[in-house]
């Protein structure tokens, strides 16, 4: 009698595990990849923001608006000892925006160093969306790629995907997912009319806000009108597809620290190849991982049976 309330336990429970193990397979489905497909790209109007580099001072006064207006923690002084040497400061999941002393050469060989402000690129096709598997990265509708940290699994796609390595992760959360990136002041100040905290916070006007295409336009005449101050190409007019942040420079980008060889062709497209075979592939692992499991439990009993047969023979 033993015995067998004994095996139909055992069987009860790798029943159990075999349907839990298709049940996950399943879940894993919920949510479809035609969903999480990048929107299309962003019309010409889409907000933007033209930097100057040749216009910019290093002040650092974007920084610290960019952390009052979203309230950032201010871990370093932004105030002292300017122009003085300050440290190199670095993208986190709580600072969202840097600017960077970069020494490189210029067009003719000459050393310089220009200061160059860092911060998402807000492409007009994200990877970051589009490899993003439960929709914690969108695009919204005014163009701002936006984060959700109450739908964030900590999955890391996102920065394994970005072309410009900006997303951040907060590898001291413990056990909340937390990935940290300029959001565009999108909830805060442009959904009121108002500028990104950092445009409307420079001294210089090295940043401009404005829609994409007159941004565009105006970077090609200031490049036409001036060819002796700025080199022949707007960096994020065509990388990754392009981006709403523009770039204009009397230094060659790739001698100043910017990513060199980005792909110009959108990529979202590539990743979607990948994602849209989630669903049968995560169905298919999920019958096999069950189906071994199964088989492993029911041998696993049968031996224990043979087991607990020998033992009462041998009493």
């Amino acid at each position: 009698m033993k015995k067998h309330e004994h095996d139909k336990d055992l069987n009860t429970f790798n029943r159990r595990r075999f349907l839990q193990g298709l049940a996950g397979g399943t879940g894993l489905c919920v949510i479809s990849p035609e969903g999480l497909k990048a929107h299309q790209p962003a019309s010409a109007k889409t907000p933007s923001v033209l930097v100057d580099i040749t216009r910019c001072i290093g002040c650092r006064s974007c920084m610290r608006a960019c952390k009052q207006a979203n309230d950032l923690p201010v871990t370093t002084d932004l105030t002292a000892d300017f122009p003085g040497t300050w440290d190199a400061e670095e993208l986190r999941f709580d600072q969202w925006t840097v600017v960077n002393p970069v020494t490189g050469h210029n067009g003719d060989g000459v050393e310089v160093t220009r200061n160059i402000k860092s911060q998402c690129m807000q492409c007009l096709e994200p990877t970051c969306v589009s490899v993003c598997p439960v929709g914690a990265m969108t695009k919204s509708e005014l163009g701002p790629i936006l984060y959700s940290a109450d739908r964030c699994i900590g999955c890391r796609y996102c920065i394994m995907a970005c072309p410009f390595d900006i997303p951040k992760f907060e590898w001291e959360g413990g056990m909340w997912a937390v990935i940290g990136k300029c959001q565009f002041c999108a909830h805060t100040r442009l959904a009121e009319g108002r500028l990104p905290a950092c445009v409307e916070s420079c001294p210089t006007g090295a940043l401009k806000f404005g829609a994409r295409d007159a941004l565009l336009f105006e970077a090609r005449a200031r490049i036409k009108t001036q060819p002796d101050r700025y080199v022949n190409h707007i960096y994020g007019e065509s990388e990754a597809g392009g981006t709403a942040w523009l770039y204009l420079s009397d230094v060659p980008f790739e001698n100043i620290g910017f990513k060199s060889g980005v792909e110009t062709a959108p990529m979202p497209p590539l990743t979607w190849e990948v994602l849209s075979k989630i669903p049968i592939m995560a169905s298919a692992m999920a019958g096999l991982f069950g189906t071994v499991a199964w088989s492993l439990n029911r041998r696993e009993a049968a031996e224990r049976r043979e087991a607990s047969e020998s033992q009462e023979e041998s009493e």
